[in-house]
């Protein structure tokens, strides 16, 4: 019996999880590991060769690690409810002219659910994964912060993640940078890791081609929804597009159509095929409303309170105030104006270091799913 209890760590492959197993195997811990397949990506269509977590060289490094540290490894394959929930999110979401965020959506309702489950099977008291960011409890309650490595911090793609969940989980690299990580990979004995290059790309998109993805995924999308207009915010029309789901809020290149200056995505209506450009200025905003809202520092979030907002994983933030609305959703107020709020993107607040929680941008006036995957149907009928 290992002084520390029994964990299992999600291991990709990559060089962050790797470590954060061996770190976590160094402190007495009993590891087991796990690698889950959510998806192959020939099955999409495409040609490219699958990567990042769902290549089989990853899942062999995985494994050869645990087999050279001494502990059990194990894949679990998640394929058909990855394929389910966040491939069908993913496609109703751009289909809705908004920009998913399918890692976010897998980390809340795949990953987390299944690593807890497979947990209890195995008698793991608790999870672990490789993500930059650290966690406490607080006052009754489980607080996910801002990892040390400022370039590396992934606090922003955890808001989703529940009390229950956050209880059980161990973020061991929170408290590293990325060089020092790559440096423990090398002192261990393990060269070909630390020298392992980073994936940014979405799992089942390693190509990068989201729209080649969705005519793939929608049987004739490109013809079904061409004829769409392009105008300027005062209504102007400025000519015919390839259909609003190959847009998203804030595209400035590929719009295929030169304008005399440059133009930026400001809005996009599903319902009337219409894609709106203006100057970049124009994508400025002072204010947005926040669905499906996750609370993780407080028990909920209190009129007027105040946070540090970040509207994507890069954004270096902006102070705002928050209001609860009626509806459930949440009134963002900022303190300046912000540039390119994407409906569908990811909103987090924060208190200093520490996440307060988060929930997806929504449109003023959100058009219901349900409502626009009608109108859709209609279009792809």
């Amino acid at each position: 019996m290992s002084k520390n209890g029994r964990i299992l760590v999600a291991m990709s492959g990559g060089i962050d999880s790797s470590v954060a197993a061996m770190l976590l195997h160094d402190q007495g811990y009993e590891v087991v590991g796990m690698t889950m397949k959510t998806w192959d990506y020939a099955t999409s269509g495409g040609s490219r060769k699958t990567t990042g977590c769902c290549s089989l060289d990853d899942i062999n490094d995985a494994r050869d690690l645990a087999v050279q540290k001494g502990f059990p490894h194990m894949i679990l394959d998640i394929r058909a409810e990855f394929g389910d929930f966040i491939i069908d999110n993913f496609v109703e979401e751009y289909l809705a002219g908004r920009t998913p965020n399918p890692c976010i959506m897998c980390n809340t309702h795949i990953k987390w659910d299944a690593l807890l489950r497979r947990a209890d099977q195995l008698d793991c008291e608790f999870i672990a994964t490789g993500h930059y960011a650290n966690s406490r409890e607080e006052n009754g309650r489980y607080i996910v912060s801002k990892g040390l490595d400022e370039n590396k911090d992934q606090s922003y793609v955890l808001w989703g993640l529940k009390q229950e969940a956050l209880a059980r989980t161990k973020f061991p690299l929170g408290g590293f940078t990325k060089p020092e990580i790559r440096q423990m990979a090398f002192d261990q004995g393990f060269q070909e890791l630390a020298k392992k290059n980073e994936s940014y790309e979405i799992c089942f998109v390693p190509d990068n081609d989201y729209r080649g993805f969705l005519n793939r995924k929608v049987d004739g999308l490109e013809e079904r929804m061409s004829g769409g207009r392009f105008y300027d915010n005062q209504g102007n029309d400025l000519g015919e597009h390839r259909g609003y789901p190959y847009y998203t809020v804030g595209q400035r290149k590929g719009l295929g159509k030169a304008f005399g200056e440059p133009m930026f995505v400001t809005k996009i209506d599903p319902i009337t095929n219409s894609v709106f450009l203006g100057r970049e200025e124009e994508l400025n905003a002072t204010s947005m409303y926040v669905r499906n809202l996750n609370v993780q520092k407080y028990p909920a979030i209190t009129n007027g309170m105040e946070a540090l907002t970040k509207i994507r994983y890069k954004d270096s933030g902006a102070m705002a105030q928050l209001f609860n609305q009626e509806d459930g959703r949440l009134k963002v107020d900022f303190a300046h104006n912000v540039s390119a709020v994407a409906p569908g993107q990811s909103a987090v607040f924060y208190d200093g270091n520490d996440v307060i929680g988060g929930g997806f941008i929504a449109r003023e006036n959100e058009v219901p799913l349900s409502h626009a995957r009608k109108i859709i149907d209609k279009k792809l009928a």
